[in-house]
């Protein structure tokens, strides 16, 4: 089961409604297929539950997908020596200099050789389509990432209007305040980390194992720093680091979450995929209703 450890939140601005049919007759065109001798990478779609043929998994109108991506490692460096190499030999051999044409084909020569020795890395991406509510959960932790993932679900579905979900109060708002009123939510506690920032100085201030309503942290507030980083506790939840773009990092379930389903026989993966990944998007849920109130609702964009 793809438990998240981040999540990037878009929300739809326009409907998107699917079967299950639907949506895996459109990935099968998008399917993950492994690199061959001479490609750099691919990408594609995964199938989540390795027990089971389809690229989705569903549960009513929520949908799991894992995006997979290949990439050949090829060091810069050892390609930019044998190349040159290859071209010192040959303007020796030919006492000439090689057009730069010349010089790029065997570069292309030198990948070419290179790319069947060359290991893989590889990528795997879940993203969550909560469909009730209109609104994609990636698992990433840079934008880039969930970018990428998304661009391919756009490229399997045609289109996906999605922005970034934002709230009527910014976060780093929120978060300084909550700091210096020493006005927490009653249902978050806080934990020893946060960045603060100056956007005046560009000056940043980053601590770990520090009590967050010392007078040291009043003093850089007071000072006219923001919060744009905090770690929380959702007790009997998760903890998590709350940025200022309000994406969520370090996503830590707590074990009373994660042992709720220990009951399931370890044999029945395709239950036990089935309970967690329910269990998991029903936290997530709750925690992004709260946190929506918390900062007075979804900002509609225009």
């Amino acid at each position: 089961m793809f438990w998240f450890k981040n999540v990037m939140i878009y929300r739809l601005t326009s409907p998107l409604t699917l079967t299950s049919g639907e949506l895996e007759t459109q990935l099968q065109h998008t399917k993950f297929t492994p690199c061959q001798q001479s490609d750099m990478s691919k990408f594609g779609w995964s199938n989540p539950l390795s027990s089971c043929e389809l690229l989705h998994f569903s549960l009513g109108q929520q949908f799991l997908l894992v995006s997979h991506k290949e990439e050949k490692l090829l060091p810069a460096q050892v390609i930019k020596k044998e190349t040159e190499n290859r071209i010192e030999s040959l303007e020796h051999k030919e006492q000439r200099k090689l057009k730069k044409t010349e010089k790029q084909a065997i570069k292309d020569d030198v990948v070419a050789m290179l790319l069947p020795r060359a290991f893989s890395k590889h990528q795997f991406t879940a993203i969550w389509l909560d469909l009730e509510r209109q609104l994609v959960y990636v698992d990433a932790a840079s934008s880039k990432r969930a970018e990428d993932t998304l661009a391919l679900l756009r490229k399997t579905l045609g289109s996906l209007p999605v922005v970034p979900i934002s709230f009527a109060q910014q976060p780093s708002d929120a978060m300084t305040n909550w700091l210096a009123k020493g006005h927490t939510p009653h249902w978050l506690t806080l934990l020893e980390e946060a960045e603060l920032k100056s956007f005046d100085t560009d000056s940043v201030i980053r601590c770990k194992h520090q009590d967050l309503e010392s007078d040291e942290i009043n003093v850089h507030l007071e000072a006219g720093k923001f919060v744009t980083k905090l770690a929380l506790d959702w007790e009997n939840h998760f903890s998590f680091v709350l940025n200022d773009d309000a994406t969520l990092s370090r996503i830590k379930f707590a074990d009373d979450i994660r042992e709720k389903n220990d009951d399931i026989l370890k044999e029945d993966v395709a239950q036990r995929f089935d309970a967690d990944f329910l269990l998991m998007s029903e936290e997530l849920r709750l925690f992004t209703e709260k946190l929506t109130e918390e900062l007075g609702g979804i900002k509609e964009r225009i």
